[in-house]
């Protein structure tokens, strides 16, 4: 439904987004992940009407919204826009805040708020005032009246970032139930990879105004096309290791070489933290336990592995409480589905 063709956009002569191309469907949620500053929040005020494009064009079901030599009017475009901030007037009532700028007026338009109010889980908030009410009962009523014109797409520039963690899951949840039964195109921006991957059909990663990969959650999580995507989604371990034959050779052990990387080129072998394994037999190296931190859900362990010139040290991720001792040694190996290889010292290879 909407489409992003070649846009670029610069704010006094900096380059903000560089040619960035990509297209989200309708019922389709798509989310711009990656650090401040490169280029998310740009996207989302261009297809909003909010900036104008300086090269490309963004079309809605085929209809030129924006393009260098003309722009159509926010109002027009019908589309929603749920700013992070969520933007509600303090002087109007909750029910009043959902309506604003509604095309129906009178009891139709208050039909239409109620509406929109019960599909949020909040109808009995309709007369109270923003102040009045929680940041998590807050972020429901900016979405309702994001809803309540019935647009074709919705924008949510980081939806739950004024949210604590808690009360951040359990609204996710319930928002993406409520966009996916809207069957509004919903274009999200977020820094945070969790987040993107709870509610996201697809994920649109950017760096420096520059689309680095996309796809679906699954295919970034497993296949990332360099170390900065594999990073952006979890903490990991770097170790240096040389090509040899088919084979990068680490102090941690042997990996498959990637074809681009030709005998005795330097590699960075990237291994999400859950991939250093804890074996209670005889397979893999000597590690020494240096710090073990429960974090709820799993357990962090500090690893120290002695090398020919100088040690390792190394993160594991392993499920609940452990009763690995402080100080004690153990075997660790790695699992190759979630280990990657790429040229050393370029994230971009």
């Amino acid at each position: 439904m909407l489409q992003f063709d070649n846009i670029r956009h610069a704010y006094n002569g900096t380059p903000s987004v560089k040619d960035v191309s990509f297209h989200v469907g309708a019922g389709e949620v798509v989310s711009l992940l990656g650090p401040s500053g490169c280029g998310k929040t740009t996207l989302l005020r261009l297809a909003a009407g909010l900036e104008h494009p300086h090269h490309g064009s963004i079309s809605l079901n085929g209809q030129m919204l924006s393009a260098p030599d003309m722009i159509m009017p926010p109002e027009q475009r019908g589309i929603g826009y749920m700013f992070q901030d969520y933007a509600l007037f303090p002087h109007l009532t909750v029910i009043q805040n959902v309506i604003f700028g509604l095309s129906q007026t009178g009891n139709a338009a208050t039909m239409r708020g109620n509406e929109v109010l019960e599909e949020v889980g909040i109808e009995g908030l309709a007369t109270m005032y923003p102040h009045e009410l929680s940041g998590g009962q807050q972020q429901r009523v900016a979405l309702a009246r994001a809803l309540a014109p019935k647009p074709k797409v919705i924008l949510l520039d980081e939806p739950y970032a004024g949210l604590d963690s808690r009360l951040r899951e359990r609204i996710r949840d319930q928002m993406l139930h409520v966009l996916k039964a809207s069957d509004a195109a919903a274009l999200m921006v977020t820094h945070d990879a969790e987040e993107a991957m709870f509610m996201s059909d697809r994920i649109v990663v950017l760096r420096d105004g520059i689309v680095v990969q996309s796809g679906r959650p699954v295919n970034l999580y497993c296949q990332p096309i360099n170390a900065f995507v594999a990073e952006f989604f979890g903490e990991v371990n770097r170790v240096d290791g040389v090509v040899s034959k088919d084979r990068v050779i680490t102090p941690i052990g042997e990996f498959a070489a990637p074809k681009s990387l030709g005998e005795g080129s330097a590699a960075s072998v990237v291994i999400r933290h859950e991939a250093l394994l804890i074996d209670p037999g005889n397979e893999g190296v000597i590690g020494q336990v240096m710090e073990s931190r429960l974090l709820g859900r799993a357990s962090l362990i500090h690893l120290s592995v002695p090398t020919e010139n100088e040690e390792l040290h190394l993160h594991a991720r392993i499920p609940g409480l452990n009763s690995i001792e402080v100080g004690s040694q153990v075997r660790v190996r790695v699992d190759p589905a979630q280990t990657f290889v790429f040229a050393a010292g370029n994230d971009t290879e």
